[in-house]
Order: C-alpha cells, then sequence, then structure tokens
C-alpha cells in the first residue's frame, strides 16, 4: 500500500450556501424604483409648472389670487397640482426614510422618526390635497367688496 491510498478522501467543493428567500414584498426595491420614477415625473410637473406660472402671459406678475382661482377652476390643474403634491410629498418622505435608517442607530429612534415621517406626509398630502379640490374663490353669500373681480355680483 502507498501513502496515496492511505489518503483521507477528498470532497468536491461545495456550492456556497445561499440564504433563504424572503417571499414577501421587496419594500426597498419598490422604494428604490419609486425614487426613480417619481423624480423623471416631477421633473416633467415642475418644470410644466414653472413654465405656465413664469413665462406664459405676463409671467410672475400675473400670479394673484384670481390666477390663483382661474387654475383651480380647471380640473386638469387641479389634478396636475395634487399629482405634483403627493409625487414630492411621498418622494421627499421615502429619502427622510431612508436617512434614517442609514444614520439612526437605536431601534426605538428609528422608529419614532420615521412614525413621524409618516405622519407628516400623511398629514401635508391630505391638507394639500383638501386645499386644492375645495378652493373656492367665489364663496356664496360674501360681501360683494371683499369678492375678487372676476366672481359674479348678486
Amino acid at each position: 500500500m502507498t501513502a496515496i491510498d492511505n489518503a483521507p478522501a477528498i470532497e468536491p467543493p461545495r456550492s456556497p450556501s445561499r440564504p433563504a428567500r424572503n417571499r414577501g414584498v421587496n419594500w426597498e426595491k419598490w422604494g428604490w424604483i419609486y425614487m426613480r420614477v417619481s423624480g423623471v415625473l416631477l421633473l416633467v410637473l415642475i418644470f410644466g409648472h414653472l413654465f405656465v406660472n413664469l413665462l406664459v402671459g405676463d409671467g410672475v406678475h400675473a400670479i394673484d389670487f384670481g390666477f390663483v382661482g382661474g387654475k383651480y377652476a380647471s380640473p386638469f390643474w387641479q389634478v396636475w397640482d395634487v399629482l405634483m403634491l403627493w409625487l414630492a410629498l411621498i418622494h421627499g418622505g421615502n429619502g427622510m426614510r431612508t436617512i434614517v435608517n442609514d444614520y439612526a442607530t437605536l431601534p426605538s429612534t428609528r422608529r419614532i422618526l420615521k412614525g413621524a415621517i409618516f405622519v407628516a406626509v400623511a398629514a401635508l398630502i391630505l391638507l394639500g390635497t383638501l386645499v386644492v379640490f375645495t378652493f373656492e374663490p367665489c364663496p356664496a353669500g360674501s360681501p360683494a367688496d371683499l369678492l375678487p373681480s372676476f366672481c359674479p355680483v348678486g
């Protein structure tokens, strides 16, 4: 018998063990995708908003209560502004959530900060949406001297 016969058998290399796949929703991936998609949409919405408000007509000098009232009389501009509001607030809230995840070390601190971000974003979305869809530049029963010039009197 030779030394080779007495050598221990060499096992074939094992494949690296892979962690078990999580079958749930990958929220980090969807948050990453949302940030990219909302960023592109926000560029279009914000520059469209700036173009209409600052460059068309008399520019910034035309912006007054009547201008805003006229814009919010149109469902198109209501949807445009609400979409811009929702996308921007959720985009910013998601970015703040990412910063909290990166820098808050204690789980309790992380939970409190993320809860505060959620409450702030939800409250601002609710209030902003209410303002856009319930804006009434010519409220019924108001004194004529307090109404804008474009409101019908009587």
